[in-house]
């Protein structure tokens, strides 16, 4: 591969450093394949990375009919012509030898090749069958986080409209799931305030859970040139693992996992008592500040040490960090959003920035962060579990609003409970009352909690399932039917990164053999299946991706994800857009609440808010009477220690995560050479200091046995804190020599073998992060440790 420099041992790439209060300087990445000239490509084609939530700008290098390379846009506000290294090598995946290319059904027990008439024929045929006898919940869609917005639309209109299912959520409830609830019961409505731009003129940044080196590198790389810059920001880091953040961290706190509300709460505690907070701003744009200092008037510093096992001098000194700052920002990810209160921690986020007065102004936000490149786009479309548009499925009026919109009833749009979210659709489907399961984009078999069931589940002879991809997953080999899709590059449609950013991606090469865009296959479902609107009319109308987009923004029109400023032509300029975008806002809009909480009034909101303990919803009656006028919400959450707690015979806490190599399941990644020499195997990091305890030393064979499961790794000793063990998620068993998962009983090298089936009460997320483990020696180590994967960063 021709790109500058080692982004392998050096992900980052060169800095660039900041001028006194300039602009991010612009540094352009390519990558183009061996043999293959900047001048010998026949076409750039306009894109945006697929395989994280930064939403890096690119075009598309295409030589005789084949993508042959990347290079970053340098005129994008995101990323300024950055690429990291899954962008700068990933996109070899697309021509990968054992891509699926023809449908496949199953015969007799096993998947055989087939035709599109034959695998829709089927498919059609279960449909109408279920919905006659058993009615439309009977039919669940579990989908990704990685399709395009015209694809959920489009999806949440034949499910929800059409068939009149309320099971369809994505695999963003495992990421973006909190971010969406914790917004919601702050704001009133989702919709993310801040913009990747703060990170240009913030004195302080804090990072929640986030590893932003390894999850969004480009804006690592943001902050690594503001640290090399005149006008370095002070970081704080929260996190029980020392990572390249953690390690030019002003202040790093290294918390017991499952205790972030403890430390958040003495936080809030140490801003309220020494007076750093915005009296004004609280008293014009928010409620129930009274109930908050009540909350966290005993959560001193003190108190919370003795929870998070944290110094109680270094709480002190965060919230100094916090306190003083002219201009914060706050990022928040997994390390919050899959452990124990995760959208009360979450929530707290919001409180601090809120009695701050931090939001609405350039360095002075909060991201509450997604992990996939679409996760926002199921959010908006409402392929998520919501309703599309932000709508409130308790609120009559957004009910019929959409009704409208889509030109039916509103009693056909289900909405007499909450729409179902992905964990209580596989518990439905392992009860019998769901029995077709459609997956699109997404692997369950390796990214769910408790692999064991949920192989059960699939392996169910009347769960009739449709797996859509672009490989024959471990989810795949358990299908009625496999439908090959086109991916990235192959096809065309739009999405929205964390920051509200809209890119337009372009199809550059055809897809392999029989693929399909997923749009394509979700159209030719709908018009086979006749769905009409109450006029008899085609309920799902148009053809392709710009005549979707323009379909759904007439059903963002007035909502705060309004995109009716938006077209394809518009996407072609030199930067993605971010939204809301209107004739008001013609350029979008860089940051939400400059004047307020709008969304927050009880009219308008998208929820009436869940107890932050329990999850049970409030009702209409409660939050009309909080919040009247329609202000942010100051929600306070007493700590409450997780389900799950170390005990004598399993002594380690366990936290899974990701690595900067490998997205997902490494369905992609993992056909990417120089990725998976980098990140080849699963592994199990554990703090030195456990290590010489227990007499365990680099690349030994070790189990990790929880009481759900087991799983078998390397051992790797890095920089955790002691009784944590750290498991990259990623690793499944395509790739493995029976291409499968083990035996029941066998450690396998999936991490979610070993973790439980818990989720927050409230965003109904899992809880990936609070498992108690027991550590064993299988076999000592043969030969010299592998390196580990990149040198730390400096600044």
């Amino acid at each position: 591969m021709n790109v500058s420099g080692d982004r392998i041992a050096d992900p980052w790439g060169r800095r660039t450093p900041y001028g006194r209060g300039g602009q991010w300087p612009v540094r352009t990445d390519t990558c183009l394949a061996d043999g293959v000239a900047e001048g010998e490509v026949q076409a750039w084609v306009q894109a945006a990375s697929l395989l994280h939530s930064d939403g890096d700008a690119m075009d598309i290098a295409v030589r005789d009919g084949r993508i042959v390379g990347v290079r970053g846009r340098a005129g994008d506000r995101v990323n300024r012509g950055r690429l990291e290294p899954k962008d700068l090598y990933a996109w070899q995946a697309n021509d990968s030898a054992d891509r699926l290319t023809r449908p496949l059904v199953r015969e007799d027990g096993r998947l055989v090749e087939s035709d599109w008439p034959t695998a829709m024929d089927r498919i059609v045929a279960r449909s109408r069958e279920l919905i006659g006898s058993h009615g439309p919940e009977a039919i669940a869609f579990y989908t990704s986080g990685q399709l395009f917005l015209e694809e959920y639309y489009t999806l949440a209109v034949l499910a929800r409209a059409g068939i009149g299912t309320p099971h369809l959520d994505g695999n963003t409830r495992l990421c973006t799931a909190t971010a969406a609830e914790a917004l919601k019961e702050s704001f009133g409505s989702d919709g993310q305030p801040g913009s990747y731009e703060d990170i240009d003129h913030a004195d302080a940044i804090a990072l929640f859970g986030h590893n932003i080196a390894e999850t969004q590198v480009v804006q690592w790389m943001r902050i690594l040139d503001r640290l090399d810059g005149d006008e370095p920001p002070r970081l704080l880091c929260v996190d029980p693992r020392l990572t390249p953040v953690a390690r030019l961290a002003t202040v790093h706190l290294a918390p017991r996992l499952g205790t972030n509300v403890a430390l958040l709460n003495a936080l809030l505690y140490e801003v309220i008592r020494h007076g750093w907070t915005d009296t004004g701003y609280i008293t014009r744009h928010t409620v129930g500040f009274e109930a908050l200092y009540e909350q966290v008037e005993p959560c001193t510093p003190r108190w919370a040490a003795a929870i998070c096992d944290v110094p109680a001098a270094s709480i002190e000194e965060a919230a100094e960090l916090l306190g003083t700052a002219d201009r914060l920002l706050s990022t928040v990810l997994q390390g919050f959003y899959q452990a124990n209160q995760a959208t009360a921690a979450a929530v707290q986020v919001n409180n601090l920035h809120l009695i701050r007065g931090m939001l609405g102004r350039p360095g002075a936000g909060v991201l509450q962060m997604n992990g996939q490149p679409t996760a926002e786009n199921t959010r908006e479309c409402g392929a998520d579990g919501d309703l599309p548009g932000f709508r409130n499925w308790q609120n009559e009026a957004h009910v019929a609003d959409l009704a409208r919109v889509w030109n039916v009833e509103p009693s056909a749009i289900p909405h007499d409970a909450p729409p179902t979210h992905a964990m209580k659709i596989f518990k439905l489907a392992e009860q019998g009352t769901v029995r077709m399961l459609w997956i699109s984009a997404t692997n369950p078999a390796v990214s769910l909690p408790e692999l064991a069931r949920i192989r059960s589940v699939l392996a169910q002879e009347r769960l009739f399932t449709v797996v859509q991809d672009l490989f024959l997953t471990e989810t795949a080999q358990f299908a009625d039917v496999v439908l090959p899709a086109a991916t990235w590059g192959e096809k065309t449609g739009t999405f929205t990164n964390a920051d509200r950013t809209v890119h337009l991606s372009e199809k550059a090469v055809d897809p392999p053999g029989d693929a399909r865009p997923d749009l394509d296959i979700f159209l030719e479902y709908a018009a086979r299946m006749g769905f009409e609107d109450k006029d008899g009319g085609r309920l799902v109308h148009w053809s392709g991706p710009e005549e979707a987009f323009e379909a759904w923004k007439r059903c963002s029109a007035g909502r705060p994800c309004d995109y009716t400023g938006l077209n394809y032509e518009k996407l072609r300029g030199p930067s993605g857009i971010q939204w809301p975008c209107t004739e008001h806002a013609p350029d979008g809009t860089d940051r939400l609440y400059e004047a307020g909480v709008a969304w927050a009034h009880p009219d308008l909101c998208e929820t009436y808010g869940k107890d932050l303990v329990t999850g049970e919803p409030l009702g209409e009656d409660w939050y009309r009477s909080m919040n009247p006028d329609g202000k942010a919400l100051l929600r306070p959450a007493p700590y409450v220690q997780p389900k799950e707690w170390p005990d004598e015979s399993h002594p380690f806490h366990l936290t899974t995560g990701r690595t900067l190599y490998h997205f997902h399941t490494r369905t992609k990644t993992g056909r990417v050479p120089q990725l998976v020499d980098a990140a080849p195997d699963v592994w199990v990091e554990i703090a030195a200091a456990d290590a010489g305890r227990l007499g365990l030393t680099e690349g030994d064979l070790v189990d990790v046995t929880t009481r759900c499961g087991a799983l078998r790794g390397r051992l790797r000793i890095g920089s955790v804190r002691p009784g944590v063990l750290f498991v990259p998620f990623h690793y499944g068993y395509w790739d493995t020599p029976a291409g499968r998962a083990p035996a029941p009983g066998v450690p396998g090298r999936a991490a979610n073998e070993a973790i439980a089936t818990h989720w927050d009460p409230v965003s109904k997320q899992p809880q990936f992060k609070t498992a108690a483990a027991a550590l064993t020696l299988v076999k000592r180590a043969e030969g010299p440790a592998r390196p580990k994967p990149f040198a730390q960063p400096s600044a």
